[in-house]
């Protein structure tokens, strides 16, 4: 007897040590509406803890929350739009009135061209979405930037104060892709100096890949850009991924800074080529398989691991 007692008090220590959170725990999900940061909203939920999903676009967000809400799953929504700066402090505000704060941030942020959207009576905004369009336009670059770039490090930079003190450490996962890779191998960055400016941590800062980011808006618009080294598929969108990349290295060396009870882990990764509007539907796996990698970093029971790269849960070079 006291054998089996022993065993299953390992047992529960284990699990404890493995599943570190609880219905307490707050994941904030942005672009939770639908494809993979629905997906990612789901599987939170499904784990037990309590799930903020945001949308930009009030009624489909409402819609989203209401679909998981009566599957019996731990959902609340607000609207957050992170192009707009009051929008993230409301949203701010509210997530600290309410619930103290967050342990969890998923940036579901991905755009590629702009179209409108359903808007309720009391929103007048547009939204952006990722279509299937020419595989190197850059028509719509300054809205792809912002949005996925600007977009996902205002939302970073807003959060970080909420991040609740734990001993697991608190969690960023940022979506990404393997677009936005410095060297891969159908779609690297040609201009050297640049890849190395963003290859080296040491010297890596926000003002460097801003500065990178602002030279290729800038040749955009004077019709330069495909002299400039940059990546020549979906162009726009790899360079906003390249930034999004470096932005969470760069974060995780800040983090490192952070005294024990305060670490805030962040990592990226990129979903794969899902089955969502994203891609037109035209993937070749599931929201619920783009959406497994991502949930997976950010329970990961041992958060030694920051400022990576990952895809189907192994680590790939940046």
């Amino acid at each position: 007897m006291a054998s089996l007692l022993n065993d299953v008090v390992l047992v529960s220590l284990f699990i404890c040590l493995i599943w570190w959170w609880s219905t307490e725990t707050i994941a904030v999900v942005t672009g939770g509406n639908r494809g993979i940061g629905f997906e990612i909203s789901r599987q939170f939920a499904m784990h037990g803890m309590t799930v903020i999903l945001t949308s930009r676009d009030v009624c489909v967000g409402l819609e989203a929350a209401k679909v998981l809400q009566e599957g019996g799953l731990n959902v609340a929504f607000h609207q957050l739009d992170v192009l707009d700066a009051l929008s993230i402090k409301q949203f701010a505000d509210w997530l600290l009135q309410n619930y103290g704060g967050l342990d969890i941030l998923a940036n579901d942020i991905t755009s590629k061209f702009p179209i409108y959207v359903q808007l309720c009576p009391q929103i007048n905004n547009a939204g952006v979405n990722f279509n299937l369009g020419s595989s190197n336009s850059v028509e719509f670059a300054q809205m792809v930037i912002a949005t996925n770039y600007y977009g996902t490090k205002n939302m970073i930079q807003a959060m970080i104060p909420l991040m609740k003190p734990s001993s697991a450490g608190a969690r960023i996962v940022n979506v990404s892709s393997r677009l936005g890779k410095l060297n891969g191998r159908r779609n690297r960055v040609e201009n050297v100096e640049f890849r190395e400016l963003l290859s080296n941590l040491d010297t890596l800062t926000e003002e460097v890949i801003d500065r990178i980011v602002s030279t290729f808006l800038q040749q955009v618009e004077d019709g330069s850009w495909e002299t400039g080294g940059w990546p020549q598929l979906s162009t726009d969108y790899s360079v906003s991924k390249l930034a999004v990349n470096a932005y969470t290295r760069l974060m995780a060396k800040k983090f490192t800074e952070r005294p024990e009870g305060h670490k805030i882990y962040v990592n990226c990764y990129c979903p794969g080529w899902v089955k969502t509007a994203m891609t037109g539907f035209a993937g070749n796996i599931s929201a619920e398989e783009g959406a497994d990698t991502g949930v997976w970093l950010a329970l990961l029971p041992d958060q030694a691991v920051t400022g990576k790269f990952f895809a189907e849960r192994r680590e790939i070079s940046f």
